[in-house]
């Protein structure tokens, strides 16, 4: 589970009293989640991945508000302000990833005693910690996704029975996206099944497994990375090593969350000829999240075909 701190909860009790002009929304065209003067069902979501799901479910019927959009916003350090506290309070739907990556969502929920129905990834998932870890980055676990499509669907037909078989077509429809996705992944994992990757931080975990692929870095580094930890010594020298050395078919590399010791790494594996693969945590600018999955899928092959 990743400690770091996810979030400086900034609402005061008056949040209630002040507008959501400013909140932000996957779907441009969706009501702010203060309210919506055409009963859209609201649904407030962790990240613009989860909230770019719900608008793909809930179609016209919902305005979703993402509480993090900003690509270039390392989520572990994102920070809420008064109008994400409001945005909360007045949710009917709330999406999170759960599994303490978005704890600020817990946080505010219990300050503002909301009594919506809560979707929660991780839980969904199935995933159960490995000797005291889990990887809670299940945003890049495909049947995951699926489930998480599953539940809102079903939440939203409660919410607007009229309106049911739309919600079920469309979770149907994203279904039919991921069994695309997860064939190419069959696809790349009967060709490399077996090869030596490295991560900075195990952003991407769910994806290697479903390629087969075998995450070598050693586990003081990765951890480190992730908690926001000086990386110890000798797990930066053995990680530059996997680079110097050309041991690993690729490095995946987290943009949204440098320090110095990933920037070393990544330096290594350029200067090796160490392909060197970009993730992120929420959505590139413009992309939704089949696009933005496929773009993984593509970067990978890539990687792996050098």
């Amino acid at each position: 589970m990743n400690l770091r701190p996810l979030i400086a909860v900034t609402a005061l009790a008056a949040a209630s009293s002040l507008a959501l002009a400013g909140c932000s929304s996957s779907d441009p065209g969706s009501a702010s989640a203060g309210g919506s003067s055409s009963g859209a069902i609201r649904v407030v979501a962790s990240t613009d991945v989860y909230g770019d799901i719900a608008s793909q479910i809930g179609g016209s019927a919902v305005a979703v508000t993402s509480i993090l959009t900003n690509p270039n916003q390392d989520p572990h350090g994102f920070e809420a302000d008064a109008k994400t506290q409001l945005a909360i309070s007045k949710a009917q739907i709330i999406m999170e990833n759960g599994g303490g990556y978005d704890d600020y969502v817990d946080t505010m929920r219990s300050s503002t005693s909301s009594k919506a129905v809560l979707i929660d990834a991780v839980k969904l998932s199935g995933f159960t910690p490995i000797d005291g870890e889990l990887n809670e980055h299940v945003f890049y676990d495909y049947p995951t996704m699926v489930k998480v499509a599953n539940a809102l669907a079903a939440d939203l037909a409660k919410e607007a029975p009229s309106k049911a078989e739309s919600f079920f077509d469309n979770a149907a429809a994203f279904r039919a996206s991921m069994t695309r996705l997860e064939s190419q992944t069959a696809a790349l994992k009967a060709e490399h099944s077996g090869d030596d990757v490295s991560y900075t931080e195990p952003v991407p975990g769910y994806l290697f497994d479903a390629v087969g692929l075998k995450n070598v870095t050693p586990g003081a580094f990765s951890h480190a990375v992730e908690e926001g930890d000086d990386v110890p010594p000798r797990a930066l020298n053995d990680t530059l090593k996997l680079m110097s050395g050309k041991k690993v078919a690729l490095l995946a590399y987290n943009e949204q969350a440098s320090s110095p010791e990933t920037s070393q790494v990544q330096k290594a594996a350029e200067k090796a000829g160490v392909p060197v693969v970009p993730v992120t945590e929420t959505l590139p600018k413009g992309d939704d999240y089949q696009t933005w999955q496929q773009a993984n899928i593509d970067a990978l092959k890539a990687a792996l075909a050098k």
